[in-house]
């Protein structure tokens, strides 16, 4: 027997941006084959008639639906798609206990459950679904999408491969045995630590107070998730962040092995200005290599958009919506 948990879901509006009058929204909850009940908002443009096309959305690592992930959904609804905002399992508002933690085959099963929710929607053409992953979302979009042979287009923004930076540090500087070794070491260490202290400790979100001298791109995540521009108190980055073993088996399993098998539409989306921006650029490149499927795959570079700009528009409008609209129509026909 499925059963859903009974999750206690906030119902007021808290998110990190404004209600759009354009749409219709409220909270939904679906189980995942783990048993863990997902909870997530549901955006449908309002006066819409018949099935429409839809699309899940989930992202960044770290963050709610409360955030980009539920700006995207809301800004997708307002152009004519039923979408979906979830959390993961173990965060937010979702339920999965021990909290705080990852894991690189519940997580795409957590996109997986969004399709079927979606697939047997009454308002949904169960032919027309697509998916949004962002930042280490982003990974988990197109890992999906190579598994999923449902989902018809993705759209992967500012994408991490969580794997990669998990096993080989930032930029690859530490893909060595050794250091691997070292981090297996350590996280075999703090499971010991965990459980004699009879709870997991957390890893800490994005840095608060921010040093003067940190890198850009933590300078970047403070501007989001450590102000009124992003904050949230049930996101992890935001606060305390990943329990310090929640991403072990990251350390082992590459998400992307299969990109180049996927034969549904593919936009990798990037800001050149991003430190994650080889992320992307490398992923579309290993999805295209030796693909019989590249014909629909494509890289959109955008010129000074940071990793954040990407979040929420970075107060320019980085987000291409309207690519995003024109790419979904065409491949959700």
């Amino acid at each position: 027997m499925i059963r859903k948990e009974e999750l206690k879901l906030t119902q007021e509006w808290d998110k990190t941006f404004p209600k759009s009058d354009r749409v219709e929204h409220c909270k939904v909850t679906f189980v995942n084959r783990y048993g863990i009940t997902l909870a997530a908002d549901l955006y449908t443009p309002k006066g819409a008639e018949g099935r429409l096309p839809a699309i899940a959305v989930c992202g960044p690592f770290g963050a709610v639906k409360e955030q980009c992930s539920g700006l995207y959904a809301q800004t997708m609804a307002e152009r004519g798609f039923l979408t979906l905002a979830f959390d993961p399992s173990f965060t937010g508002e979702s339920g999965g206990n021990v909290r705080y933690m990852a894991s690189p085959d519940i997580n795409t099963e957590d996109f997986m459950a969004a399709v079927d929710y979606l697939s047997l929607c009454p308002q949904v053409d169960a032919n027309r679904i697509g998916i949004i992953g962002i930042c280490g979302w982003g990974g988990m979009a197109l890992n999906t999408a190579a598994l999923d042979t449902r989902i018809r287009a993705t759209v992967a923004s500012t994408m991490y491969d969580m794997t990669r930076v998990n096993a080989k540090g930032y930029f690859d500087a530490e893909d060595s045995e050794q250091a691997r070794y070292e981090k297996r070491a350590a996280m075999c260490a703090q499971r010991l630590e965990d459980l004699k202290a009879g709870e997991y400790a957390l890893g800490g979100g994005v840095i608060d107070p921010l040093p003067e001298d940190a890198p850009f791109f933590v300078k970047d995540y403070y501007d989001y998730y450590k102000t009124s521009r992003g904050y949230h108190a049930r996101s992890l980055n935001s606060n305390g962040g990943w329990n310090v073993i929640g991403c072990e088996s990251f350390l082992n399993q590459p998400i992307l092995q299969y990109s180049n098998e996927i034969r549904s539409a593919v936009l990798v989306m990037h800001g050149d200005a991003a430190h994650s921006c080889y992320f992307g650029r490398d992923a579309y490149a290993n999805m295209v290599k030796d693909s019989s499927y590249a014909e629909n795959k494509e890289l959109l570079i955008i010129p000074g958009a940071s990793h954040t700009d990407l979040y929420d528009g970075g107060g320019r409008g980085a987000i291409p919506f309207d690519k995003l609209a024109d790419f979904f129509t065409k491949y959700l026909n």
